[in-house]
């Protein structure tokens, strides 16, 4: 990095930590220009105030006269509502059918009054999704005295709950865990004992990744291996994690040999590890390892998830492009490429990009900086932002009011397995994705020539989630239109995480799935979403199909040569934890 004169350090240090004290890393300066875009613009618009006055009055007199005359029978308490906060039966009964009643009308005010005509497009966006924050803290659900489950609970329990989840409390602000707690999450979901536990051996090293190989458990197996680069913003295991419901496992007992990378957890000493790097060291030289035990001519199926996919799909327009690069040489073809829950078009980002503009980057450099990475908390504070309701306010109240500590299960054990980002590679990856889209417009370099998703000729199976708040099912859909080859597009059911995470048999899961031949017709998202087939069940058999398809005659599996394996998997990068 370049050095940075005394007056710029003392500039950083004071960026940094106003903004870690009073607005927990975001960027003060972007919140207060979208505040002042509203204020400025509702001020010098009577005719505009005179309509939120007028709604204000009509919505407060219609609580006022629920709180006045609900009965257990009003109408307008309703029945149980389907927010998971007001689903118990106890919320149609006055006074608490009421006070949700109240609430449900101030959310109704804050989505007309949280934007004016005439602001930017951004400032709006942000000024709406911060309203919905203060209105999810504020919501009768999170307080003792209007909460009428946790009223009967606290009777019922005769207090204890109560007292038990004040001592919750008490630990979380003063940062001493309950030692039996403690202990006893620390046994479960041990790496390499309860999760990532499919047999397998590490066979390729460098300084960035370990490739692992796993064990066959057929016979016979298709001859193309399956290689999936997972996002470095997780540990790998999220897709082997219990025997249950892992992916890894499924794939190799359904006949296919896999090959995965696991990152590097950096510290300091990695800040100036670039996207380059991630793009050479971590895909094409774990391309060139498999190319090595295969053989030169021997094809891959391609496989990504989050940014690993956004990594993988720039690989895979480097690799189209006519004649190559020089990063590219002696790597194998690709047979396919599969993108799980990964953006290629950064156009529609969904609510992260409202945490991504010139300033907050600026802000995230200076933090950085001054440490050499962004840490796994840093991080999981902006994703807190995103799902507000699940991961703060409702969890809260279990925990607070009703004295119960979440149950940690290995999705939740592996989410606080968190990861470090190196400076130089993430602002990067910010600047050149999110606030330039450089990959859909053409204009991301390899090896110093600009690629293009337009390149990718193999066929693409892409997967979208539902209630995807990091890569929203709309912007991954977006490949569609940035390229001619053919893809199968699947829609599933869930989450980010949830809804890849997806083993057969697992209660309530669905998704929709359509195919859209090379050089097909362009379908609108909401239009394929109206006539893609609808099925029942786990995403992953359809994909092994179309695997299977595009794979040749199965051959004799062989066992991993002695002589390549370095360690048994889950190697060691996986186990290196550093305190953030």
């Amino acid at each position: 990095m370049t050095p940075e004169t005394p007056t710029q350090r003392l500039d950083r240090l004071v960026h940094a930590a106003g903004a870690q004290m009073l607005t927990r890393s975001l960027s003060p300066v972007s919140l207060s220009l979208a505040w002042a875009d509203w204020a400025w613009h509702l001020m010098q618009s009577p005719g505009r105030q005179m309509e939120l006055a007028a709604l204000a009055t009509r919505l407060g007199l219609d609580s006022v006269r629920v709180a006045a005359g609900g009965t257990p029978g009003d109408e307008h308490l309703g029945a149980a509502d389907d927010d998971p906060r007001f689903r118990d039966d106890a919320w149609t009964q006055w006074p608490f059918g009421a006070l949700r009643h109240a609430f449900r009308n101030q959310e109704a005010f804050w989505r007309e009054a949280a934007s004016t005509p005439g602001m930017k497009a951004q400032h709006a966006a942000e000024t709406q999704f911060f309203a919905r924050q203060w209105l999810g803290m504020l919501t009768p659900a999170n307080w003792l005295p209007t909460n009428p489950v946790v009223l009967a609970d606290a009777v019922e329990s005769g207090g204890t709950h109560l007292v038990q989840g004040a001592m919750n409390w008490l630990r979380d602000i003063t940062g001493q865990p309950d030692p039996q707690a403690l202990a006893q999450e620390d046994s479960r979901f041990v790496v390499g004992r309860d999760v990532a536990v499919t047999p397998g051996k590490v066979v390729y090293r460098n300084r960035l990744v370990e490739l692992i190989r796993y064990a066959p458990q057929t016979k016979t197996v298709c001859p193309e291996p399956v290689f999936i680069v997972p996002s470095w913003i997780m540990k790998y295991y999220v897709l082997d994690l219990s025997p249950h419901n892992s992916l890894v496992r499924y794939l190799v007992g359904e006949g296919h040999t896999v090959y995965m990378v696991s990152w590097l957890n950096p510290d300091a000493r990695d800040q100036d590890l670039s996207m380059d790097d991630y793009l050479g060291l971590g895909l094409f030289d774990a391309l060139r390892a498999i190319s090595h035990f295969h053989g030169a001519d021997q094809a891959v199926h391609a496989t990504g998830y989050c940014l690993g996919g956004t990594l993988m799909a720039i690989a895979a327009a480097a690799l189209g492009r006519h004649g190559g690069s020089a990063s590219t040489k002696g790597l194998p073809p690709l047979r396919s490429l599969t993108l799980i829950a990964a953006q290629t078009d950064f156009s529609e980002p969904g609510e992260l990009g409202l945490f991504i503009d010139e300033s907050q980057v600026r802000l995230l450099d200076e933090i950085m900086r001054g440490q050499g990475y962004l840490t796994g908390k840093q991080m999981a504070g902006t994703f807190q932002f995103l799902h507000s309701r699940e991961l703060v306010w409702t969890r809260r109240m279990r925990e607070y009011l009703l004295g119960e500590r979440e149950e940690r299960s290995d999705l939740s054990a592996w989410n606080a397995d968190t990861t470090r980002m190196p400076a130089l590679m993430h602002h990067q990856y910010l600047t050149g994705l999110y606030l330039h889209n450089a990959l859909a417009g053409g204009r991301w370099r390899v090896d110093g020539h600009a690629v293009s998703v337009a390149d990718i000729r193999v066929p693409v199976f892409l997967i979208g989630t539902e209630n995807d708040h990091v890569s929203p099912w709309h912007s991954v859909y977006q490949l569609h239109r940035l390229c001619d080859a053919e893809v199968t597009f699947v829609l599933v059911a869930g989450g980010h995480n949830a809804g890849i995470i997806s083993e057969p048999g697992h209660p309530r899961r669905h998704y929709r799935i359509a195919l859209r031949r090379a050089r097909g017709p362009w379908l609108h998202a909401e239009r394929w979403q109206q006539q893609a087939e609808l099925r029942d069940g786990s995403w992953w058999p359809a994909w092994q199909t179309w695997l299977a398809a595009r794979s040749g005659t199965p051959v004799r599996a062989k066992p991993i040569p002695a002589d390549v394996a370095i360690a048994d998997a889950p190697g060691t990068f996986v186990l290196k934890r550093y305190a953030d």
